[in-house]
């Protein structure tokens, strides 16, 4: 599909399918974070080349964080006086990720990230400290800013998915918050390391925006219900959707050809 598609030309079912998977993966990543697995596949569907698909997924993905990140901070869960320093430092992270990237081995990423979100599965799945109710910090938020949220929005832009899912087992496992407060922070970096992305990608112009801002507006309905449904089910909705979604995307990426899983799992079962 050309880059200047336009939503006159575009068939109304196609653009119906696609608001519907964004509607869909707001709500998923206002929770758990993942969406990512469900707008991807539907843009390379409808035709996209790989890279606009990507750059606009990241159209959609800004509205559905800004979705979500606004209606934590219409419930007092994200105070701006004080969590101002997510926003800058996770964003700093995907700046200095947007410029290295010609310089990353991306194939490295790939092939570990499947392991880096079973452990994180895992975690979630057997830690007794997954609760709406705060715990003791392993880090002081002076040395959790500088380190671990500039380090996750450089995967955010460098590879991608998963970025949600690293942000919480931080927020959670690092720094010491429950979950609905970790979640409201995790959107909150999200949004400020996916509008960095989306600054280059438009820079670069892959960006199809006619679908990107059709499905930013089903997504940006989708992730306020989402976030609604977080905070009004807490840890009891929060960790099995989130254990469930590490899961979908490790195993996801690790069948993904040209992974080297990939390749073990064909040569055993043949």
């Amino acid at each position: 599909m050309s880059l200047a598609v336009e939503l006159t030309t575009l068939d109304l079912t196609t653009l119906g399918a696609l608001m519907a998977a964004a509607f869909v993966a707001g709500f998923i990543d206002a929770i758990a974070g993942g969406g990512g697995l469900i707008t991807v596949p539907a843009l390379a569907l409808a035709g996209l080349d790989p890279l606009a698909t990507l750059a606009t997924n990241k159209v959609n993905g800004t509205f559905g964080s800004a979705a979500a990140t606004w209606s934590f901070l219409r419930a007092g869960l994200i105070d701006p006086r004080k969590t101002w320093p997510i926003a800058v430092y996770a964003g700093l992270g995907a700046l200095i990720g947007a410029l290295a990237l010609p310089l990353v081995p991306g194939d490295m990423i790939a092939m570990a990230l499947p392991v880096a979100l079973g452990a994180i599965a895992l975690y979630f799945a057997l830690s007794p400290r997954m609760s709406d109710a705060d715990a003791h910090r392993r880090m002081s938020p002076r040395v959790f800013n500088l380190t671990a949220l500039p380090a996750v929005g450089f995967y955010d832009a460098i590879f991608g998915p998963g970025t949600g899912s690293f942000y919480m087992i931080g927020f959670v496992g690092l720094a010491g918050f429950g979950v609905i407060r970790a979640t409201a922070r995790t959107k909150l970096a999200n949004f400020s390391s996916n509008v960095v992305a989306l600054l280059f990608y438009t820079l670069g112009g892959h960006i199809v925006w006619a679908i990107g801002l059709a499905m930013g507006a089903a997504q940006f309905v989708g992730s306020q219900l989402g976030a609604r449904a977080a905070m009004r089910n807490g840890a009891a909705l929060v960790r099995p959707l989130l254990i469930g979604m590490c899961l979908v995307l490790a195993m996801k990426l690790a069948l993904t050809p040209g992974q080297p899983f990939a390749g073990w799992l064909a040569h055993f079962w043949r």
